[in-house]
């Protein structure tokens, strides 16, 4: 508004001023009336000149407000911009911080995964097929029984469930609705015995595996309620693998193949490696849908009453024996057979499973700092934080 007054004293004044002229010229017009006619131009010549110079002073002054104001108010703009990005760059920062930290991490775990899994020597000679492995693509089953829900489910739904909380499924053999509740309904009565005699565990395991047959999935993997699973060390593991070729990946818990006595027609001594159920392991689909004229709809429980051996050494068998495709040894798969304190702190992100076991008042399990002993004597909460360290529950 300043700048408005300004502008309109200017060009009074020029008015002004140019009177003013006019009128000293006039005076003296009159005293020299010779000169009138001549001196009357001068004086209009003179006030309009005046005036000229005024209105272009007025232009140019006005055109130095307006830029003044344009350039301010792109000034403020840009200035409220910056302000708005800084405003949303504090919000998001810490939260954005710990997301690239943790991308980096496992960027860098991954590159050291690659060189560790590059260096085992798998247990057959074939060409690993890379493809393109989703979460979405998995099916995982936890076997479990109604003595345990209380005991073991709890570590498990709290921690390494929520990261396939839609591809993972416990099968138990009783209804449990608080249980179904917390997995969202992914708890499988299997109506099995729950004992854990060998036909209870083939009856468990062959409605694991019907039941993935009947999904759209294209890989198998089993493990047990013992059993702690970093869902995408597992994802990095199944991307080096083809699910429409042949193979069945896990680990042995033995140092040689299991040799028993064959009681067909022709007996004869057999051996075959097996994948213990303890650490875990995987089938794909293409070898799965192979398994059907043997294991599928109740056949897996009556050929695992015919060797008179558990489920797992029955899958060994079926698979290795029966079909004549070998197991491919993967190390990062670990039972509670194993003693858990050698792994490493530095190789845990490369772990696929981990378990644990109590004798009397030692336990197996994995050496690793966190939570009181009292409040986590498994270890799974402490090595679930030292993994994924922004879950809520975690320390900071």
């Amino acid at each position: 508004m300043q700048h408005v007054f300004a502008t309109i004293y200017l060009y009074v004044v020029s008015q002004h001023l140019g009177n003013v002229l006019y009128g000293i010229n006039v005076k003296r017009i009159v005293f020299d009336p010779i000169d009138y006619n001549d001196g009357k131009m001068s004086v209009l010549r003179v006030k309009r000149s005046v005036q000229t110079l005024t209105l272009a002073m007025i232009l140019v002054y006005t055109t130095l407000l307006l830029y003044q104001s344009l350039s301010r108010g792109l000034i403020q703009s840009s200035q409220q911009i910056v302000r708005d990005v800084n405003s949303i760059m504090a919000k998001d920062y810490e939260e954005m911080f710990f997301e690239n930290n943790r991308i980096m991490e496992v960027r860098e775990k991954r590159m050291s995964v690659d060189k560790f899994t590059s260096d085992i020597t798998p247990s057959v000679t074939a060409t690993k097929k890379p493809t393109i492995t989703k979460l979405e693509d998995l099916f995982i089953s936890v076997k479990t029984t109604k003595h345990y829900h209380y005991q073991r489910l709890p570590i498990i739904i709290k921690t390494w469930f929520q990261l396939a909380k839609h591809q993972t499924w416990f099968f138990t053999d009783v209804d449990d609705r608080e249980f179904q509740e917390k997995t969202n309904g992914h708890m499988v009565n299997t109506n099995c015995s729950s004992s854990h005699n060998r036909k209870a565990l083939c009856c468990k395991m062959s409605v694991e595996l019907d039941t993935f047959l009947e999904s759209d999935k294209k890989w198998f993997c089993h493990f047990d309620d013992d059993n702690y699973v970093n869902v995408p060390r597992l994802i990095r593991l199944l991307e080096d693998y083809n699910s429409q070729e042949d193979w069945y990946l896990g680990k042995p818990s033995i140092r040689a193949p299991l040799e028993l006595l064959n009681k067909e027609k022709n007996p004869q001594k057999i051996s075959f490696w097996f994948a213990t159920g303890g650490a875990g392991f995987c089938v794909s689909r293409a070898l799965a849908l192979k398994m059907i004229p043997i294991a599928s709809a109740g056949k897996f429980i009556s050929t695992g009453e015919k060797i008179r051996l558990p489920d797992d050494v029955t899958m060994g068998y079926i698979i290795e024996h029966k079909l004549k495709k070998p197991l491919t040894v993967v190390d990062q798969f670990h039972s509670h057979l194993e003693p858990m304190k050698f792994l490493r702190r530095d190789t845990l992100y490369d772990q696929i499973s981990f378990s644990y076991s109590r004798n009397k008042d030692e336990w197996n399990v994995v050496k690793i700092e966190g939570f009181d002993i009292k409040y986590d004597p498994n270890r799974f909460l402490s090595l679930h934080c030292h993994l994924f360290p922004y879950f809520s529950f975690c320390p900071r």
